[in-house]
């Protein structure tokens, strides 16, 4: 087996599962386990005051939330910022990382919905349910992998301290905006989109620890070049 398939094996195949694991596991315990123990009896109760709340202002604003975190906006924005990164900084890096950690976050999502079965919130549903279950939030772990993961690319080109922080505090707002959204919206519970900052968040890092170390050399490395021996006369 050659050394990249080992490294690929390590550091993206292995915590990926690993990950999805958890996920199934964290779903089983709120959804059977301890579904009748605080606070998880109260989430309901949460999702309703969420729901009173709602007045046509901040019905536009979360449909806008909403909006950022849907599938066609999330790959378009992956795809061209990709791009981007690609035509700015000349190599496949960078791009490669934010496609991975998007990616993995999908999967891991699609698979614990697939073993997990559980109903969206007992109110009205301001979006259309799609046949997935409602753990975990497939529009805020997709949020969280695409847009921290930009903001960790920032992060590392950016010096200024000031910079950084800027860059932080204006793409958190995102996923922070759309899982609160989600609720409102009565698609999710709070587990569901506590659950979803850890399997995008984890993403994240893995495909850092996996894409973005660069002591880690992919594909074979290239030999030294022997030089023809030298005759010596005698």
């Amino acid at each position: 087996m050659s050394e990249t398939v080992l490294l690929i094996v390590r550091r993206v195949l292995l915590p990926v599962s690993l990950l999805l694991g958890v996920m199934v596991l964290l779903g089983v315990l709120i959804t059977r386990v301890f579904a009748r123990t605080w606070p998880f009896t109260v989430e309901d109760a949460v999702n309703r005051e969420l729901a009173g709340d709602r007045t046509d202002g901040w019905n536009g604003v979360s449909l806008v939330f909403s909006t950022l975190a849907s599938t066609h906006l999330i790959v378009v924005v992956t795809v061209v910022v990709a791009l981007a990164l690609r035509l700015w900084l000349k190599r496949w890096r960078e791009p490669l990382f934010l496609c991975a950690a998007v990616t993995a976050q999908a999967l891991v999502f699609l698979l614990t919905t697939m073993a997990i079965d559980r109903q969206r919130p007992a109110v009205e549903h301001m979006d259309v349910s799609p046949p997935t279950s409602s753990f975990p939030s497939g529009h805020t772990s997709a949020a969280v992998a695409l847009y921290v993961g930009i903001a960790v690319l920032m992060a590392l080109r950016v010096r200024s301290t000031g910079a950084k922080v800027a860059w932080w505090t204006l793409l958190l707002m995102v996923p922070l905006g759309v899982a609160v959204t989600r609720m409102y919206r009565g698609m999710h519970h709070p587990s569901d989109v506590l659950a979803s900052f850890l399997n995008g968040g984890t993403c994240v890092a893995i495909m850092a620890r996996a894409v973005l170390d660069r002591g880690l050399r992919w594909g074979r490395a290239k030999l030294p070049t022997r030089r023809p021996a030298v005759a010596v006369r005698s």
